[in-house]
C-alpha cells in the first residue's frame, strides 16, 4: 500500500511535527517566544490580537465560519436554479437506479426523499455538520499541540524567560495558550469552508465524497454539476445520470447499514490528531533556508502564503500517524471499491457507454477527485488508484465466492474487512474471518 503525504498545509506555518518520546525541551535552550509571534505577525496576528479572541468553550471549528466562508466562495461562481424538469429527470434516475440495485445489493433502498434534486448550496449546506465533526478532532490536536508549546516552555523555565513586546507579564503569556486555540480553530474553520466551497462546484451526489456525513441518509444528485461531469462525452445525458444515480444510491445503502462506519473514520481522524506537535524550532530552520535560497520572502504575504500551499514547512509523521493514514486510506479504498463494483454489476448490460462512463470516472478520480482534493488538503493523504482497483477486485471475487449477502454481510463489523495485506490471497482471508455456521467440531 502506498501512502502518498504531501504535508497538512495549514499546519506547516507553525512547525507541526510528531512525538519523539523526548520532553525535555529546556535542553534545547531557552524558546524564542519572539519568533513565535513573528510567525502569528505574518497573517496580522498580534499578542494584544490574541487576547481579544476569547478562548470560547464550543467546537474549536465555527460551524458559522464554516458556513460563511463556504458560502462566500461557492457565491463567486455561477449557480443555476433546479427546475421542475430537472428534478423530474434526478427522481427518475434514482427510481431506476434502486430497482436496478435490488438485485445487486443485500442492503435494501434508503427511504424516499422528497427533495432528490439538490442545488449546489443544498449540499454545501446540508454536508456542514458533517465536516465539522469530521475535522475537529485535527483543529483540537493542533491547537492543543501550539498551547502546549507555550505553557510547557513556560513551566520548564519556571516563569524566567523575555517577554514578548505586548505581554506585560508571564501569567500573561501562560493565558496565550487558550487563545491560540480559538484563533487555530478560526484558521482550519477557514480553510475547510473554503474546500467545501470548491467541492460544493464539482460533487455529483450527496455521497459523491464517499464518506457518510449525514445523520440522515438519503440520495440526492446534483444536476448542474452532473452535466458539467459529462461535458465532452459523447455519452447520451440519461445515461450519465443514471450511472452517477447508481453511484450515490449504492453508496446511501451502504452508510445506511454500516451505522459504525462514522465513528471509525472519525477515530481515524482523531488518531492523527491526538500525533500532532509543535516544533518552533523546525519553523524557524525551514524558514531561515527559505530565506536564503530565495524561496521565501518574509516582507511578502503572498509569498508566504504560497510557500505554505505548496508544503514548504511539511513535517515528518510519527509512527501513529501513519498507522492512522493507512487505516483511514484502506477504508476509503474499501468504500470506493464496493461502490465501483456493485455499480458495474448493476448496470451490466443495462447502460451501453458504461465502459466509456468507468474509465472516464477512473480518470477524473486519478486526477481530482472530491475526496482526494480534501483529504490531500486535511491530512496530506491521497487514496491510490492501484489500493482502489485493488478493493475493487477483492469485492468482485468475493462475489464469485461467497455471493451477494456474502460479499455484503463483510460490513457487519470492522474485522470482517480485509487489510491491505488480505487482498493479495482474498480465500484465505475469508476463511480465516468466517465463523463456520456448525461449531460443533470446535468443542
Amino acid at each position: 500500500m502506498t501512502v502518498i503525504k504531501k504535508g497538512f498545509q495549514m499546519s506547516g506555518n507553525f512547525g507541526f511535527t510528531p512525538d519523539d518520546g523526548d520532553s525535555d525541551d529546556s535542553a534545547k535552550g531557552q524558546p524564542n517566544f519572539d519568533a513565535l509571534f513573528q510567525q502569528f505577525a505574518h497573517f496580522g496576528i498580534s499578542p494584544q490580537t490574541l487576547f481579544s479572541a476569547g478562548s470560547g468553550n464550543g467546537p474549536l471549528i465555527s460551524l458559522e465560519t464554516l458556513r460563511e466562508t463556504a458560502r462566500k466562495f461557492l457565491a463567486s461562481h455561477p449557480e443555476e436554479f433546479v427546475g421542475t424538469n430537472e428534478s423530474a429527470q434526478i427522481k427518475e434516475a434514482i427510481d431506476i437506479a434502486n430497482i436496478w440495485m435490488d438485485e445487486a445489493t443485500f442492503f435494501p433502498a434508503t427511504s424516499q426523499t422528497l427533495q432528490p434534486a439538490w442545488s449546489r448550496r443544498d449540499w454545501l449546506d446540508a454536508s456542514l455538520s458533517g465536516w465539522q465533526k469530521l475535522v475537529e478532532p485535527l483543529a483540537e490536536g493542533m491547537a492543543t499541540a501550539l498551547s502546549k508549546v507555550i505553557t510547557d516552555s513556560g513551566a520548564a523555565m519556571g516563569g524566567q524567560f523575555s517577554l514578548p513586546d505586548g505581554i506585560e507579564s508571564p501569567e500573561m503569556l501562560q493565558g496565550i495558550g487558550s487563545l491560540l486555540r480559538s484563533f487555530m480553530g478560526s484558521m482550519i474553520a477557514t480553510q475547510l469552508g473554503q474546500s467545501i466551497g470548491l467541492l460544493a462546484t464539482s460533487v455529483t451526489g450527496s455521497h459523491d465524497v464517499a464518506i457518510p456525513l449525514y445523520t440522515k441518509i438519503d440520495t440526492h444528485l446534483i444536476p448542474q454539476n452532473i452535466a458539467a461531469w459529462g461535458e465532452g462525452l459523447d455519452i447520451p445525458e440519461r445515461e450519465i445520470r443514471i450511472f452517477l444515480a447508481l453511484r450515490e444510491a449504492a453508496a446511501a445503502r451502504l452508510f445506511t447499514h454500516t451505522p459504525w462506519l462514522s465513528d471509525y473514520i472519525y477515530q481515524a481522524f482523531a488518531a492523527y490528531g491526538s500525533g500532532i506537535r509543535v516544533d518552533l524550532e523546525s519553523v524557524q530552520r525551514q524558514a531561515e533556508t527559505a530565506v536564503n535560497s530565495g524561496e521565501l520572502d518574509i516582507n511578502n504575504p503572498e509569498s508566504i502564503s504560497a510557500a505554505i500551499s505548496q508544503g514548504l514547512f511539511t513535517p515528518e509523521q510519527s509512527a501513529e500517524q501513519d498507522r492512522a493514514l493507512a487505516k483511514l486510506e484502506m477504508i476509503l479504498a474499501l468504500i470506493e471499491g464496493w461502490i465501483d463494483h456493485v455499480v458495474t454489476t448493476t448496470a451490466g448490460e443495462r447502460i451501453p457507454s458504461l465502459p466509456a462512463l468507468t474509465e472516464t470516472l477512473r480518470r477524473r478520480r486519478a486526477a481530482s477527485s472530491p475526496t482526494q482534493q480534501l483529504f490531500a488538503t486535511l491530512l496530506g493523504l491521497e487514496v491510490t488508484p492501484r489500493l482502489t482497483r485493488e478493493c475493487t477486485n477483492f469485492w468482485a471475487e468475493v462475489f464469485v465466492l461467497r455471493s451477494v449477502e456474502g460479499r455484503d454481510s463483510r460490513w457487519e463489523d470492522p474485522a470482517f474487512l480485509p487489510t491491505a495485506a488480505d487482498l493479495a490471497d482474498v480465500e484465505k482471508f475469508l476463511e480465516s474471518t468466517t465463523v463456520p455456521d456448525d461449531l460443533s467440531g470446535l468443542l
